[in-house]
């Protein structure tokens, strides 16, 4: 009797990541697409806190501009920040999980009682510590995602390198001579790869909801349009009183379907990997 082995679908991660990367495109083309004009407050001329129309498909916020010329221009900054934050938290994550999983003795407790220490960090007390000290920004935005992000990472690819280490065949690699940095790059780093891609997946939907999250608290880049930033000006306009739903809703619903398109990918490669072994 044969049994088959059920593959995971590949739809999900399909839809997930075209999603992600149109996403991604929006947010670099974003200025080409959008007059800056558009989004000029002295410029505006369209009624304050208008419902959807034929003229404003999503309505208007409280200066009259485009609700949705807001959210695709909030993309820029938003997406921005949270694939350049969870880029280097991986980075820094990956490069440190794979030290500590290679390291022995001392090095190695050290390592990883510095991943523990930082994974104790509280975001919202560090993101007011940051900007009181670089002052709002994208800087003092990227740092405290970086910072906050990168440990749990790290904590998880040292687990995953320490299971691969265990493998029946790398005994006989190290027999023949093989040092430890040559066994992670070579036999190690492919068998390490799927965990580093689902934490990626996993950092970006963090790092845009922190982004969200700390602009909406006033902690982001003021003069800049982001997700967060929309729905903060949402709240102290008094959108919601005023009974203005499409202020609030187009910017909530694109930070919801980045983070699901991210977790749906993480899902996807974590079941696909999963499958494989």
């Amino acid at each position: 009797m044969t049994v088959s082995v059920r593959r995971p679908p590949r739809r999900p991660l399909v839809v997930a990541s075209a999603t992600l990367a149109g996403f991604a495109l929006l947010a670099l083309l974003a200025p080409v697409l959008i007059a800056p004009e558009s989004l000029d407050v002295v410029t505006a001329h369209g009624p304050t806190l208008a419902p959807p129309s034929t003229r404003f498909p999503l309505g208007t916020d409280e200066n009259g501009l485009s609700v949705l010329l807001l959210t695709l221009a909030g993309a820029r900054l938003s997406v921005g920040v949270g694939f350049i934050a969870a880029g280097l938290a991986v980075v820094v994550g990956a490069l440190a999980g794979v030290t500590a999983g290679v390291l022995r003795g001392r090095p190695a407790a050290a390592l990883v009682w510095i991943m523990d220490w930082f994974l104790m960090l509280p975001q919202v007390p560090l993101a007011i510590a940051f900007v009181a000290v670089l002052s709002p920004g994208l800087t003092a935005l990227v740092l405290v995602i970086v910072v906050t992000s990168w440990a749990p990472i790290g904590r998880v690819v040292r687990t995953a390198v320490l299971a691969a280490q265990a493998q029946p065949y790398l005994d006989r690699v190290r027999a023949l001579g093989a040092g430890n940095w040559y066994i992670a790059r070579v036999h190690l780093l492919s068998e390490v790869l799927p965990v580093i891609a689902v934490s990626a997946a996993l950092a970006l939907a963090n790092a845009i909801l922190a982004e969200a999250a700390f602009s909406y608290l006033g902690l982001g880049a003021p003069s800049e349009i982001s997700w967060g930033s929309m729905l903060r000006q949402a709240s102290v306009s008094g959108a919601l009183t005023a009974g203005a739903w499409w202020y609030v809703l187009p910017p909530g619903l694109a930070v919801i379907i980045v983070v699901l398109a991210a977790g749906i990918c993480a899902n996807a490669i974590s079941s696909a990997s999963t499958q494989q072994y």
